[in-house]
């Protein structure tokens, strides 16, 4: 199946919104509180002429999802382009193109398609500073066969959570982070 098929198998991001069983509260926050800087529409009215639409793998349980997607949804607004979803677990036949280093279902994959259905690039699962945030945080848990592991992790899960909805200099590294795919 090339990349316009799986395309037209996606969602549309109402019916993805309104499936969402996690972090749905979240998600919405995030969009209505994310702005694109009027500085560079210049860029997206560019983007509009290209006629590029954008196919989402993602599920609606991960937080990087939560926070990267509200925020290219307002930057596909502003370049007028049309988004599908798919779900990564029932479409592993493409998740499996889209690894993260070689090994990971790492979510979400924006993968960037021109009219003809070729892709033009892809994006994801996160900005370089968040997988910093990601990578220190994960480093304070204690080793896994400790007894206190599961809650730590929870405790750490909660709080990324909470610092994805709510510390605005994450929400601008995803914005610059995928804007590069157009400069």
């Amino acid at each position: 199946m090339n990349l316009g098929e799986w395309y037209a198998k996606g969602m549309t991001t109402q019916t993805y919104v309104d499936q969402m069983q996690t972090h749905k509260k979240d998600f919405i926050y995030i969009y209505e509180n994310f702005s694109v800087p009027v500085e560079d529409q210049p860029l997206f009215d560019k983007i509009q002429q290209q006629k590029i639409r954008a196919l989402i793998l993602t599920e609606d349980w991960c937080g990087d999802a939560m926070l990267n997607i509200p925020i290219f949804l307002r930057m596909a607004e502003s370049g007028h382009i049309p988004v599908h979803f798919l779900r990564r677990d029932e479409n592993l036949e493409l998740m499996d193109q889209y690894l993260t280093n070689g090994v990971s279902r790492s979510i979400p994959k924006i993968i960037f398609i021109d009219a003809t259905g070729h892709e033009i690039s892809h994006w994801g699962p996160r900005a370089p500073e968040l997988q910093k945030f990601i990578d220190q945080s994960i480093a304070g848990l204690p080793e896994e066969k400790a007894p206190d592991y599961q809650e730590k992790k929870r405790e750490m899960l909660t709080f990324v959570t909470k610092a994805y909805r709510d510390n605005r200099d994450f929400w601008s590294y995803v914005y610059n982070d995928i804007k590069k795919q157009w400069l």
